[in-house]
């Protein structure tokens, strides 16, 4: 059975990291697919949130799952320097593919996008 606190800690980090990024509820809950009413109910304890669901938090909030475990210590700003996201470490291990040539020229485009980002 789940310790109440630990589903406390972790909605008190999910609030304090969605509050940092200037994130509403609403826009969590339409990156995880529910009501804000869970949110608040994620945020209060009420609820715990499934493994998928973690993962989708944290990616959303630019930090390791691990991140929402921790009482203190870490903050998010050293936790989101260190963390990169499953798309990213994706890219990664897909860029390690692709030869020299190729990649020169996506590195071109994704500077280009970035530009207009």
């Amino acid at each position: 059975m789940p310790d109440i606190n630990s589903g406390r800690i972790i909605g008190n980090r999910i609030k304090q990291r969605r509050r940092e990024l200037g994130l509403s509820q609403e826009k969590l809950a339409e990156a995880l697919d529910v009501s804000y009413q869970q949110i608040q109910r994620y945020e209060n304890g009420t609820n715990l949130l499934n493994t998928d669901k973690l993962q989708v938090v944290a990616d959303f909030l630019n930090i390791p799952v691990s991140y929402l475990f921790e009482e203190r210590g870490v903050t998010a700003a050293d936790a989101a320097g260190l963390y990169i996201s499953s798309e990213e470490a994706k890219l990664l291990r897909l860029s390690k593919m692709i030869d020299k040539r190729d990649m020169q020229c996506i590195l071109r485009i994704m500077k280009l996008a970035a530009k207009k980002g």
